[in-house]
């Protein structure tokens, strides 16, 4: 655990030691899960590839308390604390989902002179990297509601957070009913179901930051890698296909039979990519 905000922020060494000399992979997961998502990669990777996963603020084993301001500074500022606890110098970072974001906005603290790591590549799985193009599931949509949202997390059930997750998941494997499993349970820890509207609050960050954000993904100077499922129906074809227009240097990969999990219904190829980013 490390202090962020007041908050008590959970951080896990995955795999590896974090340390001097040492490039560490950054995990940055999405919402609504947590680190877990990061494991079926792990175990593909050599043993002595140095993995640190963070739980954002209000997610996993972090704190959730009520009547937080939750943001997406907030949440680099967590993975920069994790950082400075382990005296990482350079770090590869995935991000998936949610984390897409505090990603941009640690490449744009790069950008500006204020990054505290040499960021040498980027692992990019399904995201609202650009605002424009993000399409909330019907769920995401009920909870976004200003008058309704809390209501509906109050109703979440595992049933109903097990049919959200099922229609992003692609074709190439069956659904996990564990990894599903871990994440309602990672959400439901201390009271997080109550905050799943709250945690929507990406949805407006990412388009009051878009310029910027979206800015500094494309103008930074490390490689990246775009590992995609195209069958995801937020964030899928129709968002990687400008990356392929606007970032033209960047390694894309997209997978035509995998949704929004590529974590977890394409390990391999992720896993193929985070050694990639290592090896340049």
């Amino acid at each position: 655990m490390v202090m962020s905000g007041g908050i008590e922020v959970a951080t896990y060494d995955v795999a590896g030691t974090p340390g001097p000399g040492r490039t560490v992979v950054t995990f940055l997961h999405g919402y609504p899960s947590s680190s877990l998502d990061v494991l079926p990669v792990t175990d593909l990777l050599p043993e002595d590839v140095a993995v640190l996963a963070v739980d954002f603020p209000g997610f996993g084993a972090s704190d959730k308390p009520l009547g937080h301001e939750w943001s997406i500074a907030a949440c680099a500022d967590a993975v920069e604390a994790a950082w400075r606890d382990r005296g990482v110098v350079d770090a590869v970072l995935v991000a998936h989902d949610y984390g897409v974001s505090p990603a941009q906005e640690l490449l744009a603290r790069d950008c500006e002179g204020g990054g505290i790591v040499g960021i040498g590549g980027v692992v990019w799985h399904n995201g609202g990297i650009y605002a424009d193009l993000h399409r909330p599931t019907v769920g995401q949509q009920l909870l976004l509601d200003p008058d309704h949202g809390a209501e509906v997390a109050a109703g979440l059930t595992p049933e109903l957070f097990r049919s959200g997750v099922e229609v992003t998941w692609g074709r190439r494997v069956p659904l996990d009913e564990f990894a599903v499993e871990q994440m309602w349970a990672s959400m439901a820890e201390g009271g997080g179901v109550f905050r799943a509207h709250e945690l929507l609050h990406y949805v407006a960050e990412r388009r009051e930051f878009a310029e910027r954000w979206a800015g500094a993904m494309e103008s930074h100077s490390s490689p990246s890698w775009f590992v995609w499922g195209d069958l995801d129906p937020v964030s899928g074809a129709h968002m990687i296909e400008r990356v392929q227009t606007n970032m033209q240097a960047a390694v894309v990969r997209r997978l035509a039979d995998v949704g929004h999990w590529p974590t977890l219904e394409a390990p391999e190829e992720c896993s193929r990519a985070v050694l990639e980013a290592l090896s340049r």
